[in-house]
């Protein structure tokens, strides 16, 4: 979809914050000039978005040498260079905030799922959820995997979700999953929210895949376990926290899916710097 292309999400930001061209830079920097400079991280945090930051640099000048010193997925310390870089100091100074905004925000996420997995320890997988950027979905979600998290649904297309409004309008729970099962393909996915034992018997009677266990504090969660007795893959959602996912995860649920993974982790403070301008040959 090229809604979704890294080339089209990374060429409409660049229309946003260049237009018709970057007037600083032109008017001060000479067309000659060629610059060395990095990309240093102000804070530790766990690397994502290095794609996007070569897209931009390629998009603005392809001439520009672009070198991520670590693989997506790494972690780093305070004052740790990230990515490398050598060609038109014009694009390197024209690309600059529009790769920063993509890159701190990308390892900003990265590096809360990262604590969130560390906290949530090795027996359920952390999730996200549609509560992503418009835009930079994939993004976002790449950036959850290379803090070690998971992807859940990329849309609403790709597999079925009843929640409470969807099981109101459909006449309840039974209704809501049997015209589900009816009109899809046999390789997608059922889930189910429930927000209460009963409404977890009916969604098991009616066939569900998966029950969203919303809002249940752990007590909750864990007799909800016990009771579905592995019969469908238990996910608890709602007001997950780094203070709470421990917690959580140790009631015996398959998946904590956390929406602020994406829709409130901050982003990591990095900094371009030009270390070199010098005079094309």
């Amino acid at each position: 979809m090229d809604g979704f292309s890294l080339e089209s999400v990374v060429r409409r930001a660049l229309e946003e914050d260049v237009g018709p061209g970057d007037a600083t830079t032109r008017a001060v920097v000479p067309e000659e000039a060629v610059a060395t400079a990095r990309i240093v991280a102000r804070e530790p945090g766990v690397l994502a978005g290095s794609a996007a930051v070569r897209e931009v640099f390629r998009q603005v000048d392809a001439r520009t040498l672009v070198r991520a010193l670590l693989p997506d997925g790494a972690r780093f310390k305070r004052n740790t260079t990230l990515f490398q870089m050598e060609g038109p100091a014009r694009a390197i100074l024209t690309g600059e905030r529009t790769a920063l905004n993509f890159v701190q925000r990308l390892c900003g996420i990265a590096t809360v799922t990262a604590r969130l997995v560390e906290r949530a320890g090795p027996q359920v997988r952390v999730v996200d959820t549609r509560k992503t950027t418009p835009g930079l979905r994939l993004l976002e979600k790449e950036a959850v995997r290379a803090g070690g998290g998971h992807n859940h649904r990329m849309g609403l297309y790709d597999a079925v979700m009843i929640k409470d409004n969807h099981i109101l309008a459909a006449g309840g729970i039974r209704q809501a999953v049997l015209r589900a099962r009816a009109a899809i393909p046999h390789t997608m996915t059922i889930t189910v929210e429930c927000e209460s034992l009963a409404q977890v018997d009916e969604a098991l009677e009616a066939g569900a895949d998966i029950l969203l266990l919303d809002n249940m504090d752990p007590p909750a969660l864990a007799q909800a376990v016990r009771h579905v007795a592995g019969r469908a893959v238990t996910e608890a959602s709602g007001g997950v926290t780094e203070e709470t996912i421990a917690a959580v995860a140790a009631t015996g649920v398959d998946l904590v899916s956390v929406g602020a993974l994406t829709h409130s982790a901050p982003a990591l403070d990095l900094s371009l710097e030009i270390e070199s301008v010098r005079t094309a040959a």
